[in-house]
This record gives C-alpha cells, structure tokens and sequence, in this order.
C-alpha cells in the first residue's frame, strides 16, 4: 500500500454533521471542512480528512453542526443605537414622528461607526457573516466592516431631501461614486446603490441610477411596496403601482434586491420571476410595523430567488438571524395556508444562498463547496433545547437560539471561539453604547 503524504492546510473543522446547502437537502455526518488561504478546500468524512490533510489548526465540534454563515440580507445597522426608541407604532408614524428627527439630531461618523460596531459583534455572536447595509455615511460603516473583516454589501442611500451625508442629488451621487471607486475590488466589501423607497425619490434618479448601476454592474437595494398605503400613493401620484414603476424605469431587473415586497398581486410575482428580481422577507419588521405580510411561498413557486433580513434594530428590534428566518419561515406558511410551504431547508437556503445571491455574493459564500470562502458557522446542538435531535435542520431552523452558536470564522479567519469574541472588546461596546444612550435621552427630553 502507498502511503499518501498528507496535504498541508491551515484548519480543518470536524463537526458532528455538515450542511453544506449544496446540494440541497443534504446533511452530512462526521464530516470535516479543510480551509487555506481564507477558501474551503474540501468537505469530506473526518476520518478521511485527517489522513488526507496536515492542518495547522484543527477545530473539534463533534456536538455542533456547521453551516455556511448567515446572510442578513437587509440591515440598517447603525441604527442598533436606536433599538427600542419608538415601538409599537406604523411606519410613517414611526419615520416621520421618531425616527428621522432623532437621527436628523445625531447622526453623524461617529454615530454610524459605533452604530455598526455594535451590530457586528451582535451578528458575529449570532451565526451571521455578512450584511446587506443600507444607511448614511457608507464610507464609515464600509471602514468598520473591514476593520473588524466582517463582509458586507455597503449601500450608498439615495434620497430626495438633503441629510447630513449629502445636501444635493448630485452630491448624493458623487459620494455614490466615489464609494464604489474606493472598495472597487475589495475581497469583503461590495457597494451598492440604495435609493430609499419609490415614495422618497423621484423618477430623474432613479433614471440615474438605473444607468450608473448598468456601465458599474452594482445591485439596486430598494425599500418596495412595503406598505399598502405605498400602494395607493403612488397610484395617485404616478398612476401606478410602485412595481410598474420602478419596471417603466428599467430598475426591475436581476441587479434589484426588492425589500419587504408585502404588498404583491399575482402578476407582480410573476414579474418578478421572469425579470430575475431577488426578494428579501423581512417578516419580524413588517409584523411589529403592520406592515403586511410578504408572500414568500408564492415567490418561491414562481421561481424568485428569495433572502432573509432583519431590517434595523429600530425596527425589528435585535440582528437575529436564527429568529429571523424562523418567523420568515412560520408566518410564510400562515399566510399560503400550507404548513408543508417554505420548509426548513427552504428557510436556511434563503438564509444564506438566498442571500449571497441576492448580494450578488453568491460565487463567494452561502453554501460549503470547494473554492468558496470559508465563511463558515459552527451552532452547538447538545443543549437540552435541541434534544433530542432527530432532525439537524428542522431543530436548525425551528428550535435552535443564537446563543447555541459556538463558533465563526469569515473567509478562514475566526471572529467568534466558544462563544467569546476573537477580536473586539465586548465590555467596550457595551459601555460605548450606555454612552449613546445617554446621548439620545438628552436629545429627546
């Protein structure tokens, strides 16, 4: 018999089971993943693996299993500052009455930059690896997320009215530009156009955008048809539907990245599906707001690809994303009248490839296949809540806590061991945000 030298690698992660997402509706046992140089080298028996490979590192998580890292794919995440400030209260109420004047008082790069440094140590603790950002002041939340190597798609907001970010349109599209120039081909930060919603801006930019987004190849993160007073609005301003004007300015299309979508006929899914639009069910938010219910498994039998988000913590109020995707997936069933609908493999497709694609990620992460970066969460079944486990991804999906998540590493390095933060202070943030806290009471008394 030959004896085979084994391969260096720089980890190899055991796991009781693995779910690699691809292909779909596969749980493999007693598995490992080998990683080097940040990508996934192979997804094998641990067995094999250790005789195959020479690691570095090697991870034991014989209870745990391992998955790709959750795509929270809409955030606001600085907004983890505003958490909790004014609940139980319809959108406009809630925008127009709270949150924009509470912003319009403190918003600024130290705002945004504690905001989401905050947000990622919440997400890491919670098994997600990437965000779909969608506020102001883009380039600090983009110095942020690299910072702490968090992957992110960073949105440059475009809006109607002047901010603290930009006074004018073409101010808000220089800065725009100039986003994308600066994280141009960056391994973990990706930019995006972000116009608010069909109700805060006008067709000349969104015609802008349409184009800028085409000769740069950029997503279009878009708040639509989130409300049904959005709806009548817009029939009574534009004569249309929001969707069929956002599809008369050419914005409905592959590139767009359709947020909330509660409010939705049979032709407009239908449109959808045949445009190639990627839909993101934000169910917590759109509940707490009334906001209406988004029809996912009606987009999922018409064949739009469909993601997870959490909205903003002003909104939902927390980054959860195990919690997120368990909502999505009950609330989808209630409203089809079909419990066998948006099932549990389904819920975590949506939760990480659903989402990288929707990102346009989706030859990078979501799903553990060789080549892809090791974007990688490691969720700790032996609790008693877990057990006994009969099934890994319906207790996944239906009844495991983000406090079960042990481990994350993004792109092979590892931000979360054993539950403790590799590489930010949790004491720190904590601190940092009873700072702004105080801030914000002041402002509003």
């Amino acid at each position: 018999m030959t004896n085979l030298t084994p391969q260096p690698c720089d980890l190899l992660i055991e796991a009781g089971w693995v779910v690699p997402v691809v292909p779909h509706g596969v749980v493999l046992t007693d598995h490992a993943v080998a990683v080097s140089g940040g990508r996934i080298q192979a997804i094998l028996p641990i067995a094999q693996a250790r005789m195959q490979y020479a690691a570095k590192d090697t991870v034991a998580r014989p209870e745990a299993v391992l998955l790709p890292g959750l795509v929270n794919a809409h955030t606001h995440n600085p907004m983890t500052l505003l958490r909790g400030i004014a609940d139980d209260l319809p959108l406009m109420t809630w925008l127009q009455q709270h949150i924009w004047p509470v912003e319009a008082a403190v918003i600024g790069p130290d705002f945004v930059a504690d905001g989401t440094t905050l947000a990622i140590a919440e997400m890491l603790r919670g098994g997600t690896t990437c965000a779909n950002e969608n506020y102001f002041f883009p380039d600090v939340q983009a110095g942020v997320y690299k910072k702490y190597g968090f992957r992110a798609r960073v949105g440059a907001v475009i809006i109607d009215f002047p901010s603290a970010w930009a006074a004018s349109d073409d101010e808000y599209f220089d800065r725009a530009c100039q986003l994308h120039d600066t994280w141009r081909g960056d391994v973990l930060i990706g930019t995006a156009f972000a116009p608010h919603a069909p109700y805060t801006v006008n067709d000349a930019n969104f015609e802008r955008i349409r184009m800028l987004a085409d000769q740069l190849d950029l997503p279009v993160h878009l708040h639509l048809h989130e409300t049904a007073h959005e709806v009548s609005e817009s029939l009574k301003l534009h004569g249309q539907r929001p969707i069929a004007r956002i599809d008369r300015l050419g914005l409905l299309n592959d590139r767009l990245i359709a947020v909330h979508m509660t409010q939705l006929t049979e032709a407009d899914i239908h449109l959808c599906a045949e445009r190639g639009v990627s839909v993101v069910h934000c169910a917590e938010s759109n509940l707490k707001l009334a906001s209406g219910f988004c029809p996912a498994c009606a987009l999922l039998s018409a064949g739009v690809n469909l993601a997870i988000g959490t909205d903003g913590c002003a909104s939902n109020n927390d980054l959860d994303m195990f919690g997120e995707t368990r909502s999505a997936a009950l609330l989808a069933k209630a409203v089809a009248n079909d419990a066998a609908g948006f099932n549990a493999f389904e819920a975590l497709h949506a939760a990480t490839l659903g989402g990288a694609k929707a990102l346009g990620f989706e030859d990078r992460i979501g799903s553990i296949e060789a080549g892809k970066d090791a974007d990688l969460v490691c969720v700790d079944l032996s609790a008693l809540e877990t057990q006994p486990l009969h099934h890994v991804v319906s207790q996944l999906i239906y009844a495991t806590s983000r406090q079960q998540v042990s481990d994350v590493w993004i792109a092979g390095v590892q931000k979360l061991r054993q539950r403790e933060l590799v590489d930010m202070d949790s004491a720190a943030i904590v601190a940092n945000a009873r700072q702004w806290r105080q801030k914000i009471a002041q402002v509003r008394a």
